[in-house]
């Protein structure tokens, strides 16, 4: 049995992941997305992950912190009011999560400046600082050619 969403299945999958990217800075948690497409949350878990690679509370995380990574390139804002302002409740938690996914605390990614150069197309400037959460897929910031972290 193909067990691949549907379309209509991933229509409603659309209105969730939309709803992530637009609403990322609000409390948002599995079992509300799930209800609002009138599916059970463990069904639109194994569903939204077949679509799209990760569950979505990842999703929501790695949302969050790819907004954190472009204020902390593009403005003085603190990295406390950056963690809050991106929908983080704790800043451990934020400090936590960038780190696993960025490979450096975000003062550093601040200090260190973003990875790309001026005048890079910002579709490129995206997917090279997109997190990846993938384990396995992931690079220590030493093996990164286009920026020295130490």
């Amino acid at each position: 049995m193909d067990s691949r969403p549907d379309l209509e299945t991933l229509a409603l999958l659309r209105r969730v992941r939309d709803r992530i990217d637009r609403d990322y800075a609000r409390p948002l948690d599995v079992e509300t997305l799930a209800r609002e497409v009138h599916l059970s949350a463990g069904h639109l878990s194994r569903q939204f992950r077949m679509a799209y690679g990760e569950p979505p509370y990842s999703y929501l995380m790695t949302r969050r912190i790819e907004r954190a990574m472009t204020l902390l390139r593009s403005s003085d804002t603190s990295v406390t009011e950056i963690c809050f302002a991106v929908g983080f409740q704790s800043l451990g938690t934020f400090s936590t999560r960038f780190t696993e996914l960025v490979g450096v605390p975000p003062s550093i990614y601040r200090t260190r400046g973003a990875p790309f150069h001026e005048g890079m197309p910002a579709c490129v400037a995206r997917q090279i600082t997109r997190p990846v959460r993938n384990r396995e897929a992931r690079r220590r910031p030493a093996d990164l050619p286009w920026v020295a972290w130490t």
